[in-house]
């Protein structure tokens, strides 16, 4: 059960549901996420069951929801996310989207993405996500040029990745394109041709992350072992400004330091729910969920996660309640990286006016934060300030 506290405190929230899908064609040397390269454990687990399984902890999530006696609301947003997504029948995606709007419900104007391989998707796939009440794609590209997508082990097809976000537009789906910089050896110059390339497909979202290579993966063993070797700050920063070049001349606007759209309204909802730690639930193996400062996550295994659900027992690992300290940390930490900032008031709470006037003074001064937004009673990020946005977050906590 969800404790008083939290079921107190969700009725000012939204609800969300992310939907991890943890199958892949193959395991990139980079990712650090919970995938599996198969489609058959074993004991009657796999893609052929995966759906029915989602499907399971859709009605233990609402029967935990409505025991605890957390309010009723509506689905805001719904993100299936991976692995790949569609390595699933696209049929399998709208079946367990119909299941959860028959619990929860949805927002009139909700947002509703799947994360798609530009190589495992066909142009009639989309149509019946279109049909089935998806209306946005995020397509994993990272880059058109061969020789970063091999340090990354990224086997799709380039070439198809236009083709993708076309046929997804001519269902009225909104499209996004995920960019990926700082691979080990990527020169600007291609950086360049990734960025121009995604430009000239005209998706209405572009994504532009930076790579971070996580203790465990492949790609961190081959840079131990000197196979490869990480591209330095001054040239990360490079690639940075040549994206918020790029991009703001092609029409597309940052509103979080990675995330450029053509117009506000194509945002990430979904992705904003996490930056506002709005509540949500999270599907599948190890997915994380969070109602009101009470976060917990699921077992990883597929097959562990399989039998629990139909056993009729819950498929968490462990849970933990956060304190007013960890959630103040990651609020200044998420909604400082968006275009809208952090209210001058909510720091003011914590530190004082006379504290948080000397530390934003001096971040004034460093060029780190936006002018004419602290006039308006806002602490934002200028350019300056998104390339170091940690070091801003550090000097805003508490000492």
């Amino acid at each position: 059960m969800i404790p008083a506290e939290s079921v107190a405190a969700s009725k000012h929230q939204e609800f969300s549901l992310y939907v991890h899908v943890p199958f892949c064609s193959i395991r990139c040397g980079y990712c650090d996420f919970n995938t599996y390269a198969t489609e058959d454990f074993g004991q009657g687990v796999g893609l052929a069951t995966y759906a029915n399984d989602a499907i399971t902890e859709l009605d233990f999530a609402q029967r935990v929801l409505t025991g605890s006696g957390v309010p009723e609301r509506p689905m805001n947003t719904v993100f299936f996310g991976g692995g790949t997504p569609t390595k699933l029948p696209v049929a399998d995606l709208v079946k367990i989207l119909r299941h959860a709007v028959e619990l929860f419900g949805l927002s009139p104007e909700a947002e509703v993405t799947t994360e798609a391989n530009p190589d495992s998707v066909s142009e009639k796939d989309f149509a019946v996500l279109a049909s089935g009440g998806f209306t946005r794609v995020s397509i994993g590209m990272q880059s058109v040029v061969p020789e970063v997508l091999s340090v990354l082990e990224r086997t799709h097809t380039p070439e198809n990745v236009p083709k993708v976000v076309s046929w997804a537009s001519h269902e009225g789906l909104q499209t996004s394109v995920d960019l990926i910089y700082g691979s080990p050896g990527e020169t600007l110059e291609q950086w360049r041709r990734s960025v121009e390339a995604a430009i000239s497909y005209e998706p209405d979202h572009i994504s532009a992350y930076s790579l971070i290579v996580e203790d465990g993966t492949k790609l961190a063993a081959q840079i131990r072992r000197g196979k490869y070797h990480m591209p330095d700050e001054d040239l990360m920063a490079d690639m940075y400004l040549l994206a918020e070049e790029l991009l703001t001349e092609a029409g597309y606007h940052w509103y979080e330091v990675s995330n450029y759209a053509k117009a506000p309204r194509y945002r990430s909802t979904h992705n904003y729910s996490y930056w506002r730690n709005q509540d949500w639930w999270g599907i599948g193996p190890g997915a994380h969920s969070h109602i009101a400062g009470t976060r917990w996550w699921n077992v990883k295994h597929p097959v562990t996660y399989a039998h629990r659900l139909r056993q009729g027992d819950s498929p968490a690992a462990a849970r933990e309640i956060l304190d007013q300290k960890t959630q103040f940390f990651e609020k200044v930490m998420l909604e400082l990286r968006t275009v809208d900032g952090i209210p001058y008031e909510t720091l003011s709470k914590v530190h004082g006016t006379e504290i948080l006037n000397r530390k934003l003074q001096w971040l004034q001064n460093q060029g780190l934060i936006d002018d004419e937004q602290l006039k308006r009673g806002v602490v934002g990020l200028t350019l300056q300030g998104r390339l170091l946005g940690d070091a801003v977050t550090r000097e805003l906590l508490p000492e």
